[in-house]
């Protein structure tokens, strides 16, 4: 039994005719982004995939559509005071852009713990950036208070009929593009782009079905619908969709129009980042992922059926991308640690060196160590890291070793 959300939210709050004069209103101050099969990507899934690159919009998010509508819909004198939104992230770079470009004063509240490549980026689309608190929840609160003591309207990240609409847009495009889709996939954060992209599906195609993805770490969403309480919080790649608490209004669409909402691992949403990156050649952030990343954990659910994607939004940090490269690379067993006890004597090395390379793999990283394991003290392990072509090319290369007389342990796969 789902739970009544706390107070009455209006069926009509957000309409398809609110959707569609966001659509008008967007028109040339967004990017109409592509909705392209992913035919690879299918294969894999044993289905038909459309992906939706809102990562292509001008601040490399689908928040560019929310946040541009919510800003051309104020009135003169609310333009003039300006505006204050709460972000460490997409949304914040959205109202800073488009708030620069309609020639409206905004101020962004983040917390002190913001990157500051975020900060940089925020204040270079020309925003006033306040930084306070740790969280999150500190700049909020702090965000109210400068609101109402400076007279500035409040841009909401996802709780608000006009950024909820601008949203929906998305659905527009992708059954424009795709009109038999049987299914769209959508990450969830507090629930806006599914709110929208919910209704404006629904009321096209009401046999659509629509699902959502959450980050495990983070199912604000899925508690609100089912009633729970769980906790939310911890470490993500998602953190674009890292939402402690859904919003009333996204909650109360979402009961009447979801169909179901999905949890990926952080393992299933690295392995979604990856494979966007090598096959589709696009950059996705974890929240970007989530959609593929639940479509490639349960393949029976969406096998033979024509699913769309959002892919929604890119920013991602570099280094963490090299990083989920990194460790994508050892799950596929191109990269493998693996500790080979050898004998301390000269040569040893040499012999072990030059078994890898006739069986065509590729050494990284060697070192020995003689003093903290329990090994006979005229023996040592040899730890290797190995570059493969595969996993079954990296099993040749252990059964050469050890049928060569050297005992091989392949160490812990610590990224699976």
């Amino acid at each position: 039994m789902l739970k009544p959300p706390d107070s009455p939210v209006p069926d009509d709050i957000v309409t398809l005719a609110d959707i569609e004069a966001a659509a008008t209103a967007l028109a040339g101050q967004i990017v109409p982004t592509p909705c392209a099969e992913a035919r690879t990507l299918g294969q894999i899934a044993g289905a038909r995939l459309f992906v939706k690159f809102e990562n292509l919009q001008f601040t490399a998010s689908f928040k560019d559509r929310g946040a541009c509508n919510k800003l051309q819909g104020l009135t003169a004198a609310e333009r003039a005071a300006g505006v204050i939104a709460m972000s460490a992230g997409n949304h914040a770079q959205g109202i800073a852009y488009h708030a620069a470009r309609l020639g409206i004063p905004a101020t962004i509240v983040m917390p002190r713990t913001t990157p500051f490549v975020k900060v940089r980026q925020t204040r270079d689309h020309g925003a006033r950036v306040v930084l306070e608190g740790q969280v999150l929840a500190d700049a909020f609160v702090a965000g109210l208070r400068i609101a109402e003591a400076e007279g500035l309207t409040l841009v909401h990240p996802f709780d608000d009929p006009a950024v909820i609409a601008g949203q929906g847009t998305v659905a527009l495009e992708m059954l424009a593009a795709v009109p038999d889709l049987d299914c769209i996939v959508v990450p969830i954060g507090g629930g806006g782009l599914i709110g929208g992209i919910a209704t404006a599906a629904k009321a096209l195609k009401p046999g659509i079905e629509i699902i959502g993805v959450e980050a495990a770490l983070y199912p604000s969403m899925k508690n609100a619908l089912d009633g729970r309480e769980e906790a939310c919080g911890g470490m993500t790649i998602a953190e674009g969709i890292a939402v402690k608490t859904a919003g009333r209004i996204t909650a109360a669409i979402a009961r009447r129009l979801v169909d179901d909402i999905l949890l990926v691992s952080e393992a299933e949403l690295e392995q979604a980042v990856g494979l966007l990156l090598a096959i589709e050649k696009t950059v996705a952030e974890g929240a970007g992922a989530a959609a593929l990343a639940a479509v490639l954990a349960d393949p029976a659910r969406f096998r033979g059926r024509r699913i769309g994607l959002v892919l929604s939004g890119g920013n991602i940090d570099p280094r963490l991308l090299g990083e989920v490269i990194r460790r994508n690379l050892v799950r596929e067993g191109r990269i493998a640690g693996l500790r080979v006890m050898i004998s301390d004597s000269p040569g040893t090395l040499a012999v072990i060196a030059n078994l890898i390379a006739d069986a065509g793999g590729n050494i990284l990283e060697v070192s020995h160590q003689r003093l903290f394991l329990d090994v006979p003290v005229k023996n040592t392990d040899l730890d290797l890291i190995v570059e493969t072509r595969d996993t079954d090319h990296l099993h040749e290369i252990i059964a050469r070793i050890e049928a060569a007389g050297f005992p091989v342990k392949r160490l812990a796969n610590t990224a699976a």
